[in-house]
């Protein structure tokens, strides 16, 4: 896959799942490739989207539940499985259009409500000239996406929001704040558009607004990770914190859960990073690797800092810092070299274990399962730490300039600069459609459930079922 650099302060572009090329800019550029559909790119992005609903169900749904109290398992396998769904549903009806057509620099346009329009011949832009893939194949990779992002947010404010708020909060959160984010960073003419510089301004005149600015961000840390970690942040501190928080014992039911949750998470997230880059190429093997070791290395920082700081190293801390690697590669994978990925693994375990422990105790937030601990701060980091390790000084692979067709010039600062609209953008964007939500559900239906529903456990209450028979 090829990045680019555009010239005139334009945007800086090479995003994963980023938005296919509308035919008419495709036929419009004289010196366009003839549009080909590969047989291989296509198979791996559909292979890529299995794994990612690997990562939903079961992978995140068991994740989540095994960290909570056994009566409250099943309605945390109920709401992460409802959500996919639900968001699969509306994704189809109209998010996909509005956050992969043209529009304005937040939102796309309603052209493809419905999937409208969209046929088994319709094709989808990669990162290569000339190189396609078939629009739906691009359609369900992306569904996915909308469906684990909402998902995540549930982690913070676990064991205590009634099912119903939940599902009404998602209509409203995936709306405003998921689809505008995507639209934001990932919408772009595709790579057949940059055919010259005069070329290259028209078509970064139509790009996301964060596109626009350059951020770059592979395969969502601010679209899926800093999103959904700020949404998660404020949804604890409107619900406010769990009975017996801190008084009585809220340790997780089955680390065992956990520990195959975050094992399946990090075996999908192999389709989640490297089906971004929606070709089956060199670049690819290159995110493969980065999402390896970036990993690796988190689970180790982690572990190894819960072991000096606390005495025993426990699995969950193990997990913990697994997902925290993974969610910290996200956005920089594509432009990491090996060792960078390695050195950004290092330091976003050591960070959201402190952030998991000392931040959280020192502001008091009840933040159930660490969605922000781990997504928010570790999407943070990995959304700024990509203008560090995508230096080809340091080891990355710069960024690719469509009109010259060769990498471009890097500039470190100028990037940060970038990232930093990128991670600012998302934290006050989901933030204020996160309070705004959060409060016009509690208004229509309430968010938390009774006290004597939360003793007993939302298992039984909200779904008249439990997880376990004993």
């Amino acid at each position: 896959m090829k990045r680019l650099h555009l010239l005139f302060l334009l945007a800086m572009l090479g995003f994963a799942g980023l938005g296919y090329a509308e035919p008419e800019a495709v036929t419009a550029a004289p010196a366009a490739p003839t549009p080909t559909v590969e047989k291989g790119d296509t198979a791996w992005v559909m292979i890529s989207t299995i794994l990612v609903i690997l990562m939903v169900i079961p992978g995140l749904a068991l994740f989540y539940g095994g960290m909570v109290r056994a009566k409250n398992m099943l309605s945390v396998l109920m709401q992460v499985f409802m959500i996919f769904c639900m968001m699969a549903l509306l994704w189809a009806i109209y998010g996909y259009s509005v956050a992969f057509t043209e529009g304005n620099a937040f939102f796309g346009g309603l052209s493809k409500m419905f999937l409208s329009g969209i046929t088994p011949e319709s094709m989808a832009a990669t990162f290569s000239k000339g190189v396609y893939i078939p629009e739906f194949a691009y359609v369900a990779f992306q569904l996915t996406f909308a469906g684990i992002t909402p998902a995540l947010i549930i982690g913070a404010f676990a064991e205590r929001v009634k099912f119903s708020s939940i599902l009404l909060f998602m209509l409203i959160w995936f709306t405003f704040a998921y689809l505008p984010m995507a639209h934001m960073v990932w919408y772009w003419a595709g790579p057949d558009a940059y055919t010259d510089a005069a070329a290259a301004e028209k078509a970064a005149a139509t790009a996301g607004f964060l596109f626009q600015k350059g951020a770059l961000d592979f395969a969502g840390g601010t679209v899926v990770h800093i999103n959904a970690g700020i949404a998660g942040l404020v949804g604890c501190l409107v619900v406010g914190k769990r009975i017996g928080y801190k008084k009585e014992s809220l340790a997780p039911h089955s680390v065992t859960m956990t520990m195959i949750g975050a094992s399946l998470l990090w075996v999908g997230w192999f389709g989640f990073n490297v089906g971004s880059n929606l070709e089956a190429n060199g670049l690819a093997a290159l995110v493969f690797v980065n999402t390896l070791l970036a990993t690796a290395a988190a689970t180790v920082s982690w572990v190894a800092a819960e072991w000096l700081m606390r005495g025993k190293p426990s699995m969950l801390g193990g997990a913990s810092g697994a997902i925290a690697g993974l969610v910290a590669i996200t956005p920089a994978c594509g432009w990491a070299g090996p060792m960078g990925s390695i050195f950004l693994g290092l330091v976003v375990g050591a960070v959201c274990f402190w952030s998991v422990t000392s931040l959280k105790s020192m502001l008091g937030y009840d933040d159930s399962l660490d969605a922000f601990g781990v997504h928010g701060i570790g999407g943070i980091i990995g959304a700024i730490g990509t203008a560090v390790v995508a230096s080809p000084d340091l080891g990355g692979t710069g960024v690719w300039d469509y009109v010259s067709n060769a990498v471009g010039q890097y500039s470190m600062s100028t990037q940060l600069v970038s990232q930093l609209w990128g991670v600012v953008i998302a934290i006050v964007w989901s933030g204020t459609v996160a309070f705004i939500a959060f409060k016009l559900v509690d208004i229509l239906v309430g968010l938390r459930v009774a006290e004597d529903v939360e003793r007993e456990g939302l298992d039984i209450s909200e779904h008249g079922e439990t997880a376990y028979h004993l």
